[in-house]
């Protein structure tokens, strides 16, 4: 029984290891720093790193090439937000080509 629930406990962290887009470390690096500019440095500004994920592609704005957007989700205080960062396709290297962030509030 023991060994079951150690073998599924492995499966799922390899399973989450896996999932992991190739640019996450860069990504939640970026986010931080993004979030905390975005409020001045206010050092409460954390991220979810178990939460970063791809959710898709864009096209480049010039060429005919595709960014992976990757969506991290983040917190300052009370304030949620959600940021997404988009990196160029480019073997063994993380190239940042944007960035957005909205604050995950309903303002009407």
């Amino acid at each position: 029984m023991l060994l079951t629930v150690m073998l599924a406990v492995a499966l799922q962290s390899s399973a989450a290891l896996a999932a992991a887009p190739p640019c996450a470390t860069d990504a939640g690096k970026q986010a931080l720093k993004l979030l905390r500019f975005h409020s001045d440095g206010d050092d409460r500004a954390t991220i979810d790193a178990a939460g970063i994920k791809q959710i898709g592609t864009v096209a480049s704005l010039v060429g005919n090439r595709r960014f992976d957007v990757i969506e991290v989700e983040g917190s300052i205080y009370k304030g949620e937000y959600r940021m997404r960062l988009i990196y160029a396709r480019m073997s063994g290297s993380c190239v940042l080509m944007g960035q957005e962030i909205f604050e995950r509030s309903d303002p009407y």
